[in-house]
């Protein structure tokens, strides 16, 4: 009877450390993007936290070396964002020299949203709005997500979470600070 309570210890205890492997191996599947060009897209609720978060981004990206354009350079203002997944607006894209789109979404002011979805495809992507602006009244901290597609598909994703904010321009800031260190260190 001991010997096989021992042996139910020692099966369970393989069957956890496989399934801690497993899952351990799924978190750090994606490898970071090795950015040489990009489309900036800004999912925010409105138009001017949209311009100012792709403008700024775009500004980052090209000083970082890295080839970038916001999707207001390709969108008319107001166009659905959704239209980046059609096969002509692709083309244009291409056409600039530009394969990786860079999806960007405010998800919360909270500093405990994680990255989801990731097996969804581009179109879908972009369907998935955000209801959030850069900046809410009382609001300390916020989490981005940003998402990189490459041939309509996730390559990388990754949360970043910004606190101590008190104003959109702090915001701005701050995403801008936390993206510089990703580009220095993870994301070229």
């Amino acid at each position: 009877m001991r010997n096989q309570f021992s042996n139910m210890k020692s099966i369970l205890a393989l069957v956890l450390v496989a399934l801690s492997t497993g899952v351990f191996a799924q978190k750090t599947k994606q490898s970071p993007p090795k950015l040489t060009n990009a489309l900036i897209i800004g999912q925010m609720d409105t138009p001017e936290d949209r311009y100012s978060l792709e403008i700024g981004l775009t500004d980052l990206f090209s000083r970082n070396g890295i080839k970038a354009s916001p999707s207001l350079n390709v969108l008319k203002l107001g166009n659905d964002a959704q239209l980046l997944a059609t096969d002509s607006l692709q083309k244009i894209v291409a056409a600039k020299g530009i394969d990786t789109y860079a999806l960007v979404t405010v998800r919360g002011f909270d500093r405990k949203y994680q990255v989801a979805n990731l097996a969804d495809d581009f179109e879908t992507a972009l369907g998935q709005a955000s209801f959030f602006g850069l900046y809410r009244e009382g609001a300390v901290s916020i989490s981005v997500e940003f998402k990189f597609f490459r041939n309509n598909k996730c390559v990388y994703a990754e949360v970043i979470k910004c606190g101590n904010i008190g104003s959109r321009e702090t915001v701005l800031k701050r995403i801008n600070k936390k993206v510089q260190k990703k580009l220095n260190k993870k994301w070229r």
